[in-house]
């Protein structure tokens, strides 16, 4: 109406499928409102009944004990649906990492490149981040409130975050973290992108939320390089395990690769043109021969003659040295290495990874239980101090076999019978004893009149029995005191006697009367 002419034809232009499902306003869309009361139901089965209750975890057929039988393309540049990984290909029978129908993707069309949604493994619901490896369109639709406006289709590059998909991380991190869901991140990025309108766009900002996403996250964090993934540059950053170290853990398949600069950019940076020279002038025995006759030549144009053939053998020798620093820059980035520098917790193969992540989360999700049975008696407890307390609690009950902590099987197992507060365990042991040592400490701060209010509540609470039994007791402390008491007003009178005495004998011989 402002603009004093018909704009909008209907209602759907400006809040439709078309423009809130496609901006990630809108999570899903179903057809029906019966469909989407399933939707809603379906979405409330992988969250917990209540606030800190327990995970629902459904039992969908698919054992945890079995490997993954869906293997993407062998070779890097391959560009396949992420999906798959997460799911297995029915047409050929293969099984990914998640239960079988369990995954439930959310915000499909908005920011696709990366792939986000909830799934079970083993059912335990998770919520799952996994990145598009293909090229994907974007399409931007005119204004019809401006004439000049028009309908744009923008390109963007797989494995790669741009100013949408870093948020849609960030939200859907957000999301999960308030759902109680553990995480799971198949990362596959070679860094954000970093043109221009994307830095306008404010792509920097949308990295941070991810990591104030992933530092306020409450619940166990698995980050998994899959097989021939990537981890470059500031998409390692924002997913560091240093991040939120007591909740994230990293682990990579062999044939993966991660560092902040990729083998072709450590090459162009450490070892440039005049470094190869020098070490072809070191390897190369005709170069070397060349180098001699150089120095002995007598003529300007002998001299100009051997340059030019040292020049073209150069060349011809160029390619295979770039190849070879390449590759070696290259054995920087495996895992093994990873794990020695302390990036990447463990090395574990991509048809292993589902036995291995479903007792590893079970193991965090009881080890976060414990521990903030702990935090609840002592608030102040450092991360550090708490796995120190579960392993030392671990150990005791397990005296003769105390390397079996780095078993996850075994100790989610065990931490799952410590839990139980009415079974006499360990753990329930020592939090007790926490509880009495926290209790003792507060009693022992009270006033003196406080005090004798808590001591009267409490006598007034308890049995005639052992009322009568803590009446003695005080009347035997009334006893004891005064009787120390006693012994101490007479002790000083002796002493003040015998000062007495001392100090009239110190006059006497002052005046010479003893003698």
């Amino acid at each position: 109406r402002s603009l004093g002419r018909e704009v909008y034809t209907c209602n759907t232009q400006l809040g439709g499928t078309q423009i809130m499902y496609n901006n990630g306003v809108s999570h899903k869309t179903e057809r029906n409102d019966g469909e989407g009361v399933g939707r809603i139901l379906h979405w409330l089965s992988y969250v917990p009944a209540l606030k800190g209750g327990e995970l629902p975890i459904l039992d969908l057929g698919d054992p945890w004990d079995r490997d993954i039988t869906y293997t993407p393309p062998p070779h890097r540049n391959a560009k396949s649906d992420p999906r798959l990984l997460l799911t297995g290909e029915a047409g050929n029978g293969t099984l990914g990492l998640f239960d079988r129908g369990s995954w439930d993707e959310i915000l499909q069309p908005w920011a696709q490149t990366v792939v986000t949604g909830r799934a079970r493994l083993g059912g335990i619901p998770v919520g799952v981040i996994s990145v598009e490896q293909r090229t994907v369109e974007v399409t931007l639709p005119a204004d019809p409130a401006n004439s000049d406006s028009e309908a744009k289709t923008v390109t963007q590059a797989g494995q790669v975050w741009f100013p949408d998909s870093a948020y849609k991380t960030a939200q859907v991190m957000y999301d999960f973290n308030k759902e109680e869901l553990p995480l799971i991140i198949l990362a596959n990025w070679r860094g954000f992108s970093g043109g221009m309108k994307d830095m306008f766009d404010q792509v920097v900002k949308f990295g941070a939320y991810i990591v104030d996403a992933l530092t306020q996250y409450n619940q166990p964090i698995i980050v998994y390089l899959p097989p021939f993934a990537e981890l470059r540059g500031g998409s390692w950053v924002v997913i560091d395990p240093s991040i939120n170290p007591g909740k994230m853990e990293m682990y990579s398949d062999p044939s993966a690769r991660g560092g902040v600069l990729e083998p072709e950019a450590i090459v162009e940076i450490k070892y440039r043109a005049r470094d190869i020279r020098k070490t072809m002038e070191r390897l190369d025995p005709e170069i070397r021969d060349l180098t001699g006759q150089l120095a002995g030549a007598n003529t300007q144009q002998e001299k100009e003659t051997i340059e030019q053939r040292i020049k073209s053998r150069e060349e011809l020798l160029a390619g295979v040295y770039h190849q070879i620093a390449v590759q070696f820059a290259e054995l920087h980035d495996t895992p093994v290495r990873m794990k020695e520098k302390g990036g990447v917790r463990g090395v574990i193969p991509w048809a292993q990874a589902r036995r291995f992540m479903y007792w590893r989360l079970c193991r965090k999700m009881r080890e976060i239980k414990m521990s903030q049975e702990i935090l609840s008696i002592t608030p102040d407890t450092e991360a550090s101090h708490l796995e120190a307390s579960l392993k030392r609690w671990f150990v005791e009950d397990h005296g003769s076999q105390p390397h079996l902590w780095e078993d996850d099987r075994t100790v989610a197992e065990w931490l799952k019978d410590q839990l139980d507060p009415k079974a006499k365990s360990v753990c329930q042991d020592n939090l007790r004893m926490l509880r009495r040592d926290a209790l003792f400490a507060k009693v022992r701060g009270l006033e003196a009149d406080l005090a004798q209010d808590l001591c009267t509540h409490l006598i007034q609470r308890m049995s005639a029995e052992k009322r009568s039994q803590v009446l003695e007791s005080m009347a035997e402390m009334a006893g004891t005191g005064a009787a120390a008491a006693s012994g101490t007003n007479e002790q000083g009178e002796v002493e003040e006697d015998n000062k007495s005495l001392s100090s009239v004998e110190g006059e006497a011989n002052k005046s010479g009367i003893l003698e």
